[in-house]
């Protein structure tokens, strides 16, 4: 005979409750069958079954009789004795949790994130890539994400400066052609420099404090290869300050500028002016369309680091040289996915060691 309504389907995945269980027993004290007590209380026979077997005890019973004491035993369902079974059991159910056997790591990645602004990707590429922790599990990026904002480490989503300022891209943004041509345009630059295939093309750029004219301001260069940065504090925003840092570069460099300085990438900016006229003798200078601060996505992204230690609308009058070397040092000590987590420190003195050889300046 085929049921079309099953009586257990409304219980399907529900666990049994103390009132069932003290129904149980006392249907088994009335020697009900299992499948008779299934169907009085709405389960199937095989969860009857289950639960009379890990229920009952064995009982002992004494009885005195003719001057001897006889020793019976007997098997009893105890719906209490079930119940705390049972409540047992779903203490130690389900998955153990991951960050239970990552302990040593939520110490050292709660370090790097609270005292030195490591974000979690980099806390995870740097552990798993010089394998930090070999006899605990080190959880990828988006599992250490969830342990934040669940709350097991003690950085909280408000100290993650850069998820809290993610904006979202918009695609449809439109290249503007240049108004104002201060030399070469981004748009002839090799693609072996677009791809980042070779060493030595830098983007140039400044960071401002306050709008104050006379207020100073950081000139910036990154290599785009590597990303390693170099931080300069000069007088203002204007091209005779750039002018002067970028020739103060050039002299401390010396021989080695042309090994390290292939081609500068900077926006239309007035300070950039004089780019063009003193550097074209040694190097490519190419300039970006108006309004399009992706083609430096490079600069764009390391200020972000920047912005750190010196938020906009703070003055730079009191960031004094040192100052800038620290910041300086501390991004170029900093590992990064793209490089596969090395520090750009480590990647420049690779790119740079084979750069001085390609050009025989120096034994492989």
């Amino acid at each position: 005979m085929t049921h079309t309504n099953s009586s257990t389907s409304s219980h399907k995945g529900k666990h049994l409750t103390y009132e069932e269980r003290c129904q149980i027993s006392i249907l088994v004290h009335e020697n009900y069958s299992n499948r008779h007590i299934a169907k009085s209380i709405e389960r199937a026979p095989q969860t009857i079954n289950n639960e009379i077997k890990r229920g009952t005890i064995r009982q002992i019973r004494r009885q005195k009789q003719g001057g001897k004491v006889y020793t019976y035993t007997y098997q009893i369902y105890d719906p209490k004795l079930a119940q705390s079974r049972y409540e047992d059991l779903r203490k130690n159910s389900g998955r153990r949790p991951k960050w239970v056997d990552s302990t040593d790591f939520i110490d050292w990645a709660d370090q790097k994130m609270l005292e030195d602004g490591w974000s979690p990707d980099t806390v995870v590429g740097f552990a798993n890539r010089y394998n930090l922790f070999a006899n605990e599990l080190i959880p990828c990026t988006t599992t250490l994400y969830h342990w934040i904002d669940s709350g097991i480490m003690r950085t909280k989503n408000i100290d993650l400066l850069e998820k809290l300022s993610r904006k979202i891209k918009n695609p449809s943004q439109k290249v503007r052609r240049n108004k104002r041509v201060l030399g070469t345009s981004i748009e002839e630059r090799p693609q072996s420099i677009d791809t980042r295939e070779t060493f030595g093309h830098w983007e140039i750029d400044t960071v401002i404090g306050n709008k104050t004219k006379s207020e100073p301001v950081l000139l910036t260069l990154v290599e785009r290869q590597t990303r390693f940065e170099v931080i300069l504090k000069i007088d203002g925003k204007d091209a005779e300050s750039v002018d002067k840092a970028v020739t103060n570069l050039k002299e401390r460099a010396g021989d080695q500028f042309e090994s390290i300085f292939k081609s500068i990438t900077s926006d239309n900016g007035s300070e950039f002016s004089g780019l063009h006229e003193g550097l074209s003798e040694v190097l490519d200078v190419y300039f970006t369309h108006p309004y399009a601060s992706w083609e430096r996505g490079t600069s764009e992204n390391q200020h972000k680091f920047i912005r750190r230690f010196i938020p906009k609308g703070n003055s730079m009058s009191d960031l004094t040289q040192r100052d800038c070397l620290r910041i300086q040092q501390w991004m170029n000590d900093y590992p990064r996915k793209i490089l596969g987590y090395q520090t750009p420190h480590e990647a420049f003195t690779k790119a740079f060691k084979k750069a001085r050889q390609e050009e025989g300046l120096v034994s492989a």
